[in-house]
């Protein structure tokens, strides 16, 4: 008698066949008539799914039931080649984040203009205001802002190859490096000498860092530490690897920046 399939693996299946299919969250649980909370939670392996629900996820994913419920289903690269060929949106959504050394420097020398004078504002702060700016942009819009990819270490999320892009903006005389102390412990900082290009930057983005900035740039370092330490995309990344920008769309509150619309099933229901 085979065994039956947890609801980590179901969960797991069903996230994979979506993304195959170039679907996001809301998209599916919009076709399976779901909200897009408990289909997060199904794909996390937190939820259990019922019959009806999984018919209703055969019929939008194209699979089988008795395949799905198998211990050897595969999916296959082919799944969804019947379904609509994927817009640039959707497509851009699952991609690999692909750096943007100049939006980089121009998010850095913004959030800099604005926070430079903060005396909280070291490296520490710094990271965390552009993890947060990245991560939440993708998550409102489904879209990389600076494409930048974040490693997850012991301090903190820290975006990858962000040394060497500083090194280069001080060499350009974009950016000067200033060691102090701050509250009796030592502390990097950074000072813009130039203005950020804002025509490089849409309006929907400056607006997304301005609301970063404007919710965190006054934290302590421990502060937006712990906060970051408790985010979606931290949590579920294992140490030293790089971070899944796909996990913002496993946040919950107070964390998620977008306003899903939460239908009558499981949320709040009345007697």
């Amino acid at each position: 008698m085979s065994t039956p399939l947890s609801q980590q693996h179901i969960g797991e299946r069903i996230a994979e066949l979506r993304k195959k299919k170039g679907l996001s969250q809301e998209d599916l649980a919009t076709i399976i008539n779901m909200s897009r909370p408990s289909l997060a939670q199904i794909e996390l392996g937190n939820r259990s799914v019922d019959a009806l629900e999984l018919r209703r996820l055969s019929l939008a994913l194209e699979f089988s039931l008795d395949d799905f419920m198998s211990q050897d289903f595969v999916i296959h690269d082919d799944v969804g080649k019947k379904s609509k060929a994927k817009s640039p949106k959707q497509a851009e959504r699952i991609s690999v984040a692909k750096l943007q050394v100049e939006k980089f420097k121009n998010v850095l020398l913004y959030i800099l203009e604005r926070c430079a004078g903060k005396p909280n504002v070291g490296e520490t702060v710094l990271y965390k205001l552009l993890y947060f700016a990245d991560f939440n942009h993708y998550e409102l819009y489904e879209e990389h802002l600076t494409g930048a990819t974040y490693r997850k270490l012991p301090y903190g999320p820290v975006p990858h190859r962000l040394d060497s892009i500083i090194k280069q903006m001080i060499d350009e005389k974009q950016l000067q490096r200033v060691k102090t102390e701050y509250h009796g412990y030592p502390q990097t900082r950074y000072l813009p000498l130039e203005k950020a290009d804002l025509t490089a930057l849409r309006a929907s983005e400056k607006e997304v860092l301005d609301r970063v900035i404007e919710a965190m740039s006054d934290w302590s370092a421990a502060t937006i530490s712990n906060y970051s330490h408790k985010d979606m995309p931290w949590l579920a990344s294992k140490e030293g690897e790089i971070i899944n920008y796909e996990l913002v769309f496993y946040r919950e509150a107070p964390f998620s920046v977008r306003n899903y619309d939460i239908n009558s099933d499981d949320e709040n229901s009345e007697a």
